[in-house]
């Protein structure tokens, strides 16, 4: 089975370097959680106190993309990849160029590659989400609206709100069949976005992780025989990478509290916290008499011990717990004076409406 297995991570191109589709789908995916938890902090600030941070909110998409720049720039020029790539061990290198296959992470991307990294990590994402706000303006505008489009721009808008889902629909099925002719080993990129990049992803190496440690300590021995110009242009760049490593630290930490509390919050570990913390249920009680034959309990806790269909009316008695329609607890107490379940001795102010939220 492992050897049948083995396509999902290794490839056909005989690259050994090459991350498998888990890896390369689990970086794409941390940055797509980043953005909205910061998004619904940022609400959370506005909602409080509209007077104080409510430009926070207004500005969101801008402040975000400029934070996200300086970000990606840092972890582009310092390791060759984006902040998620790096988080997983991963760097960009170019697929074609002198040197391509010996170039250390620490030297960063070629100056081509570079940017057209960071306008597709950065710039990309920002003008597709202003874009589907515009569309979404753009659709309750015509939904709301009485008059009927005449104007040339018009009918022009109007064609390009029909043509856009099935353009984003061609989008990522272009991305879908990517990504499975790199589970398969036939091409370079699980993106189409890398390929207009001119890169691809693979592991980083030994060699990069040691160039990578030794960086800062060469950084700092190279500024004692400089120009004015150059130490005023080396402290920048310490100041921008200061700020952009704070960024990546806090990031990092914020996205184990964010994996923390969608696990915290999940539905099986809510499961296991009821289990572990709340008390142990109690036993139901038993009939007095063990000699007389008990009514069996339904499967089912929305069915009526009594006449096993959905209880209508729920009522409890007070004297046992136990549920059942009001009719059958009604005519069995008046019939019995005792619950039908227990033998307890039971009178028709035992008798307890249990009331839903839903009313």
């Amino acid at each position: 089975m492992a050897e049948r297995g083995a396509h999902l991570t290794t490839s056909s191109l005989e690259v050994d370097d090459r991350p498998s589709i888990f890896e390369v789908i689990a970086q794409e995916s941390l940055m797509g959680t980043v953005q909205p938890a910061l998004q619904h902090v940022v609400k959370v600030l506005a909602d409080s106190s509209p007077a104080r941070y409510g430009w926070l909110w207004r500005w969101f998409d801008e402040i975000y993309v400029a934070l996200d720049l300086l970000l990606q720039h840092h972890y582009l020029s310092q390791t060759s990849a984006s902040f998620s790539e790096n988080f997983y061990g991963l760097k960009r290198v170019a697929l074609w160029g002198q040197g391509v296959g010996s170039r250390l992470a620490c030297r960063g991307l070629p100056r081509r590659h570079h940017w057209r990294s960071l306008l597709l990590l950065a710039l990309l994402p920002y003008c597709r989400v202003k874009l589907e706000k515009f569309l979404a303006r753009l659709r309750e505008e015509e939904d709301f609206s009485i008059h009927l489009p005449r104007a040339p721009w018009k009918k022009l808008y109007k064609a390009f709100l029909a043509a856009y889902p099935f353009t984003s629909m061609v989008w990522e099925g272009w991305v879908f069949s990517q990504q499975l002719l790199y589970v398969f080993g036939r091409t370079w990129h699980h993106s189409p976005l890398l390929r207009l990049a001119g890169v691809r992803l693979v592991n980083l190496t030994a060699e990069d992780i040691r160039a990578m440690d030794l960086q800062p300590l060469l950084t700092a021995g190279s500024g004692t025989n400089q120009s004015a110009r150059e130490k005023l242009r080396l402290f920048l760049s310490r100041a921008v990478g200061g700020v952009a490593f704070s960024l990546s630290t806090g990031l990092s930490v914020g996205v184990f509290f964010l994996q923390f509390l969608e696990w915290w919050y999940s539905s099986e570990n809510q499961d296991t916290i009821k289990t572990l913390t709340s008390l142990p249920t109690p036993p139901p009680p038993v009939h007095l008499d063990e000699q007389t034959d008990q009514l069996t309990l339904p499967k089912h806790q929305s069915l009526c011990p009594l006449c096993h269909k959905n209880r209508a009316n729920d009522t409890a008695l007070a004297t046992s717990g136990y549920v059942f329609c009001y009719r059958c607890a009604y005519t069995c107490v008046t019939r019995q004076q005792r619950c039908p379940l227990t033998g307890y001795p039971t009178e028709l102010q035992h008798l307890i409406k249990l009331y839903s939220p839903d009313g």
